[in-house]
């Protein structure tokens, strides 16, 4: 792997480590039980997202 593509990987990582935790702050804030549970979704799939990034090391 290329110093470029590593520097992708590890931004990409910060990424989503950014939207997980957002996910889960937002979800358990959140009243309306439908909209929580899309954000848990949403946390599930950026969670999914990172481990394969991670993954890619």
């Amino acid at each position: 792997m290329t110093s470029k593509e590593l520097l992708y990987v590890e931004d990409a990582l910060g990424h989503e480590c950014f939207m997980k935790s957002c996910s889960q702050k937002t979800s358990s804030q959140l009243t309306d039980i439908t909209l929580s549970s899309y954000v848990k979704e949403l946390e599930a799939k950026h969670t999914e997202l990172f481990n394969k990034f991670l993954n890619l090391l």
